[in-house]
């Protein structure tokens, strides 16, 4: 009766990873809620498109962009920032240029690492992720782990099922009833693929089914050119940026930074 052995085993890898995605899923759904609708009323700013879009480092990155374009900043092709103006319009721009440092140069790098990392950024995140808009930390990968997790568990199921089959078997449990007991918790877990498909939100990264609905209308809405580019800019990252001078101040960074 050892077939029964891996039937338990089976039941506990479908039923564990079932559970997990239940439960994240719900954790997840609960970011589109009604309460989320007064925001989405409104347009995003610049910085919340580039968060929503890109996180912390594309907020960043707009910011260097947007004053560069100003000549409040000097990008120069060799990968270095250069302060022009000391004096930012916003906590956004006062944290790129404290990152820059007293010297007022530096490295393009481990400037977008600092200001990324500054306390300016993580108060926009906080905003956008009580106004529905954002993911909170870990809400949207736990949805994708759970997928994976249930992904591997119809697999071992699979595995004993096949491994229980080529056991002996007592002549009272013949090779097709074992094979319908294995059948159960492998349906569990496709069927939990098969509703995940197509009900739970295909969560990005940083922004909600509320912040994704906004950005689609933010990229179809009219705007200025300068507007346009900086927008662009925020949605699709530095590939955006058709300047050769500006774009080659970016190739220059570090590799772990590259989009």
């Amino acid at each position: 009766m050892f077939w029964l052995l891996l039937l338990l085993l089976a039941w506990v890898f479908a039923g564990t990873a079932c559970t997990r995605l239940c439960l994240a899923a719900v954790r997840a759904a609960a970011l589109d809620t009604p309460a989320a609708t007064p925001d989405q009323e409104r347009a995003l700013t610049l910085y919340e498109a580039a968060f929503l879009s890109g996180g912390p480092a594309r907020v960043a990155d707009v910011t260097l962009v947007s004053m560069a374009r100003q000549r409040r900043l000097l990008l120069a092709h060799t990968g270095w920032a250069t302060v022009v103006d000391p004096r930012g319009h916003d906590e956004i721009e006062q944290s790129v240029i404290g990152a820059i440092g007293p010297e007022g140069q530096s490295r393009i790098a481990p400037v977008r690492a600092r200001a990324a990392g500054a306390e300016a950024v993580r108060r926009l995140a906080d905003r956008l992720v009580r106004a529905g808009l954002a993911v909170p930390d870990d809400a949207g990968t736990s949805v994708g782990a759970a997928v994976r997790q249930v992904r591997a568990a119809a697999l071992a199921v699979a595995a004993l099922g096949v491994s229980a089959l080529l056991l002996p078997v007592p002549t009272e449990a013949p090779r097709l009833l074992v094979g319908l007991w294995f059948a159960l918790p492998l349906t569990l877990a496709l069927s939990c693929l098969l509703i995940a498909r197509f009900e739970v939100h295909p969560y990005t990264r940083w922004a909600s089914p509320a912040g994704q609905r906004l950005l689609g209308a933010l990229v179809r809405r009219p705007a200025g050119d300068e507007r346009s580019f900086l927008t662009s800019v925020a949605v699709r990252g530095i590939r955006a940026i058709g300047e050769p001078e500006l774009r080659a101040a970016f190739t220059h960074r570090d590799q772990p930074w590259r989009e």
